[in-house]
């Protein structure tokens, strides 16, 4: 049975089999490291309130309702989207 890779996939088998893979010398450390970036950068420590129209409110809780997410975290994804430079425009 022969597995179809997309793209990416196929571009990092490419990368590990020329060797441009190297272990991290100290796992146990590093996991640490990347986990204390993760939970400070993901840390949720501040509020926004925003006035918003009741049709656009309904608007992004339909949305979020199909994306199987609460409308308050979908809010807040697109908004770290947006800040991070991943949000992209709708083509028309």
């Amino acid at each position: 049975m022969k597995t179809t890779l997309t793209k990416e996939e196929r571009e990092i088998l490419d990368s590990f089999e020329k060797g441009e893979w190297v272990p991290v010398k100290n796992l146990s450390k590093r996991k640490a490291e990347v986990m204390r970036y993760a939970r400070t950068t993901l840390k949720k420590d501040k509020r926004l309130n925003i006035r918003i129209s009741e049709r656009d409110l309904t608007e992004l809780q339909k949305k979020a309702v199909s994306e199987g997410l609460p409308y308050q975290t979908y809010v807040a994804s697109i908004i770290h989207k947006f800040v991070s430079g991943k949000l992209v425009e709708a083509k028309n």
